[in-house]
């Protein structure tokens, strides 16, 4: 069994998975499950983001080494983070065993007003303009939360958490702006990389436009599942479907395979 790895998207940590990589871990009966952060993010929010997806494939590496795991992996990976783990799965393919992409972009497959939609532009000006100041932790996760979640239900809970994660761990302007531009001027190889793929997106995300994993996955010829009514957090949304969205495939390329 392959442990698996899990990476966030942009300025989010290993925390804001909530109770994904537990019930991954059951569903799946797991050997190990690894949240790891990018840097600038969560236990390395004081480090420099890097401004390039591929220094943070070698961050991730080199990481992974430090904290004694061995591959090949499975990866988990959403937004910002799907991006590394394709550079990662593309530039180094006997590290990674399978690929799950979750609700990410990647140039040159879709355009900028897709990648980022344009009515989620004033909420993140917003956002960024309040960004740095702990006084506004509050608003900032409020405004996150509805951008990004469909699940209101835990609304104040959730806040809160992230208010909290947020105060601990600040991921500083500079580092965010970075992310983003290494983000947006990420470029993915056209053929897809050697491990099996699963993308999945969400219908209702208003922040990257679905569209976006309908393209990669065709481009790639990858397996691709959409979510019927969660916003771009998908794992908070609904943990449980990405959970056995996996473990079917994986029973799939398994049965494919043999």
């Amino acid at each position: 069994m392959s442990t698996w790895i899990l990476l966030r998207g942009l300025t989010r940590e290993a925390r804001h998975w909530g109770v994904l990589p537990e019930m991954l871990r059951d569903t799946l009966a797991a050997r190990d499950v690894y949240a790891l952060d990018l840097p600038g993010n969560g236990t390395f929010a004081a480090l420099r983001s890097p401004g390039q997806v591929a220094d943070m494939v070698g961050f991730v590496r080199l990481a992974l080494l430090q904290a004694g795991k061995t591959g090949p992996f499975n990866v988990l990976a959403m937004s910002l983070g799907g991006m590394v783990a394709a550079d990662w799965a593309t530039r180094h393919p006997a590290d990674v065993t399978r690929l799950v992409l979750i609700n990410t972009s990647m140039r040159p497959f879709n355009r900028a007003t897709e990648r980022l939609q344009p009515g989620a532009w004033p909420d993140l000006a917003r956002i960024a303009l309040a960004w740095g100041d702990p006084r506004n932790a509050n608003a900032i996760e409020a405004r996150v939360h509805r951008l990004t979640c469909n699940r209101r239900q835990s609304f104040d809970e959730d806040v809160a958490v992230w208010s909290a994660i947020r105060r601990s761990a600040p991921v500083t302007r500079a580092n965010a702006l970075r992310q983003l531009w290494a983000a947006a001027h990420f470029s993915a190889q056209a053929r897809a990389p050697a491990s099996p793929v699963l993308v999945l997106s969400s219908r209702g995300d208003s922040l990257v436009n679905p569209v976006c994993s309908q393209t990669l996955a065709a481009r790639w010829q990858a397996t691709h599942l959409q979510h019927p009514w969660a916003g771009h957090d998908l794992p908070h949304d609904d943990s449980l479907w990405i959970c056995q969205a996996v473990h079917h495939w994986m029973a799939e390329t398994v049965q494919a395979g043999s």
